[in-house]
């Protein structure tokens, strides 16, 4: 049982800021690290491996600080986002040279072992230049496991992972949290978190956006108000229908272009708007020809996380 605690820790380059005053702790099971590209994740994941130190705050495993501390390496196992680049390497070989560096007393077996977990062992023969990012992806997390570690460290684990492979791969990181382990993964795709794990931790722009349960901080993402336009045969008898209702916060006209206007219309419960608008459209005899929402990236959610 392995748990890193990071307590107000920034990291910053020049004048950029990476990551700042950011506090949390991440205990045994399987925790999503959630945050738009560029949040600051990648920069977090080294920090908690100990490759990076932090400019200010303390970064600890088991209250010990991971900076140069070396001996953290035989806990923990990383799978970075970055392609590997010992394409003349076979599968085999790649994992195989990690169990050696860590001195194991069998690294044969144990590279065999990672191969059989990830389910590379048919592959295993052949160069890493002739492997899918699939494969490049499972073969990184092989040579992560060879050592058998009790905290596991993921950067974007199911980039490029092809449906089949990324049932497979969600499979495993379940059931090493069911094993006790400290399993941390980030991804910039909600569904993706929301599948595997039940603790997040939310980042944007560097600063710590949300913590806590997965349903709780999805119904803070659901109840925020959503933006939307819908185009009609009749945009200002819709917008005058609109206003009188509960869920609708907001309605402006959109300008006119190519003869087609538009509403912009500010919804607090998404729930009840999908019912009403029909409902309304039916009653002032409006039809609806288009209902498009405009703010449903990730990175209007975490703002309205951070400005919370």
């Amino acid at each position: 049982m392995s748990t890193i605690e990071l307590e107000a820790v920034s990291r910053w380059y020049g004048n950029v800021v990476a990551v700042n005053g950011i506090t949390m702790s991440i205990g045994p099971g399987v925790t999503g690290l959630l945050g738009p590209n560029g949040a600051g994740k990648s920069t977090l994941i080294a920090l908690m491996s100990g490759f990076l130190s932090p400019s200010a705050g303390s970064v600890t495993l088991d209250g010990t600080a991971l900076w140069r501390h070396t001996e953290a390496y035989r806990t923990i196992g990383l799978v970075p986002e970055r392609e590997i680049s010992f394409d003349y390497l076979t599968g085999r070989q790649f994992v195989l040279a990690n169990a050696e560096l860590h001195g194991l007393p069998d690294p044969g077996a144990a590279a065999q072992r990672a191969l059989e977990i990830v389910d590379m062992v048919e592959p295993a023969a052949r160069r890493i230049g002739t492997y899918s990012k699939g494969m490049r992806q499972r073969v990184k997390l092989a040579s992560a496991l060879v050592h058998d570690p009790s905290v596991l460290l993921l950067d974007e684990p199911f980039n490029g992972v092809d449906p089949r492979q990324r049932l497979h791969l969600m499979a495993l990181l379940q059931r090493f949290g069911a094993e006790g382990r400290t399993v941390l993964f980030s991804s910039h795709i909600l569904e993706e978190v929301e599948q595997v794990a039940r603790q997040i931790e939310v980042v944007v722009s560097g600063r710590h956006a949300a913590s806590g349960d997965f349903g709780e901080i999805r119904r803070l993402m659901t109840d925020r108000p959503v933006q939307y336009v819908v185009v009609s045969s009749d945009d200002r008898r819709l917008a005058s229908a609109l206003i009188g209702e509960p869920s609708v916060v907001a309605v402006a006209l959109r300008p006119e272009i190519g003869g087609r206007r538009g509403v912009d219309v500010s919804v607090s419960d998404l729930g009840s708007f999908a019912v009403q608008l029909p409902r309304l459209a039916r009653d002032c005899g409006v039809r609806l020809l288009e209902l498009t929402p405009t703010d449903e990236s990730l990175e209007s959610v975490f703002a309205y996380l951070v400005g919370r």
